[in-house]
């Protein structure tokens, strides 16, 4: 049976890759993945082919890898962070109903919200979500309703792709959605670059988040009405010391 590893990656640094995901990077003849993962990993695996396509050919990039791994090769698909958190594997499932004669094995990794929060302290300790505020592949309308769902039940919320180009004010838009519901106090924290060169980390409320410019390597926390500072992190009580 020939076989694709679909492997998150983890935020960027090699020690936050698992042990079960660089084994299977070491077993694999071809490693194929959007051009800044591969950069992240090229150095330590050193003698194995790389093949990469831009970001918007995710489609492209699943069929390569197929047509490679239907040469009898070992392939390896790397998303950062996770594969199965906004990463390929879905699309991989989807694309795979037209090459029955390859197998597919996720191996997870280390996403941003997981890596971010470590920087952070503690802010995930309770319940949470994830909203990603890039609308190229959700309609604008479903991430508002989304957001708004969110500050009205009390989640810690951690944004990904909060910021771009086209989209310099969505962040500031959120805020103002979820400042219908939260304090402008509630506690939030925004780290960039994580495990990777250049990795910077801020704790600020929810009114001064709204202001803050931010990018895409940037992942936003928004805590809940429980979320405090202590000692300088950002941390989330689930109420242990109560019970």
């Amino acid at each position: 049976m020939n076989k694709i590893y679909v492997i998150g990656i983890g935020p960027g640094a090699y020690e936050q890759l698992t042990i079960k995901a660089a084994n299977a990077l070491t077993e694999s003849d071809v490693i194929i993945g959007y051009t800044v993962y591969v950069d992240l990993v090229k150095e330590h695996f050193a003698g194995k082919e790389f093949l990469t396509t831009p970001m918007k050919k995710e489609v492209d990039r699943c069929v390569l890898a197929f047509e490679e791994a239907q040469k009898g090769r070992v392939v390896s698909m790397i998303c950062s962070g996770d594969a199965g958190v906004y990463g390929m594997a879905g699309l991989m499932y989807e694309v795979g109903v037209n090459y029955a004669d390859v197998e597919l094995e996720i191996i997870p990794g280390v996403t941003a919200a997981l890596g971010g929060a470590a920087v952070l302290g503690a802010p995930l300790i309770h319940d949470f979500c994830l909203i990603s505020l890039s609308d190229l592949l959700t309609p604008w309308e479903k991430i508002e309703a989304r957001l708004i769902a969110s500050a009205q039940a009390d989640f810690v919320a951690c944004l990904y792709n909060p910021s771009s180009k086209k989209r310099h004010d969505y962040l500031e838009k959120a805020c103002d959605l979820m400042l219908q519901y939260k304090s402008g106090d509630t506690v939030c924290g925004i780290v960039g670059n994580i495990a990777r060169e250049g990795e910077s980390m801020k704790i600020l409320t929810l009114a001064e988040l709204k202001t803050t410019t931010v990018d895409m390597f940037t992942t936003v926390f928004i805590g809940n009405s429980q979320t405090k500072v202590i000692d300088g992190k950002m941390v989330t009580p689930r109420g242990y010391r109560n019970v």
